[in-house]
C-alpha cells in the first residue's frame, strides 16, 4: 500500500501502525534495530530531530520501502 509521508508526524505514524500490524512492541523494534526504545518512542510521535540512518534501519525492519519523487521534474 502506498502512503504519502509529508511530514514526520506521518511517518511516525505510519511507522507504529506496521509495527503493531507486526505484532512488535517498541522494545522488540529497537532490538531489532540496535537502537534505543526511546529513539522508537520519539519517531513515532514524529519528533522531527531523528536520525535519518536511524530512521531508514528502523523502515528496513519493518519491510518499508522508501521512494523520493521531485517535484520539480
Amino acid at each position: 500500500m502506498d502512503h504519502k509521508v509529508p511530514n514526520t508526524e506521518d511517518l511516525g505514524r505510519l511507522i507504529r501502525e506496521t509495527r503493531k500490524e507486526q505484532g512488535l512492541t517498541q522494545d522488540d523494534l529497537a532490538g531489532l534495530t540496535g537502537t534505543g526504545r526511546r529513539f522508537i518512542i520519539d519517531l513515532e510521535r514524529g519528533k522531527d530531530t531523528a536520525q535519518i540512518g536511524k530512521v531508514l534501519l528502523v523502515l528496513a525492519a519493518l519491510g518499508i520501502a522508501i521512494y523520493a519523487l521531485s517535484k520539480w521534474k
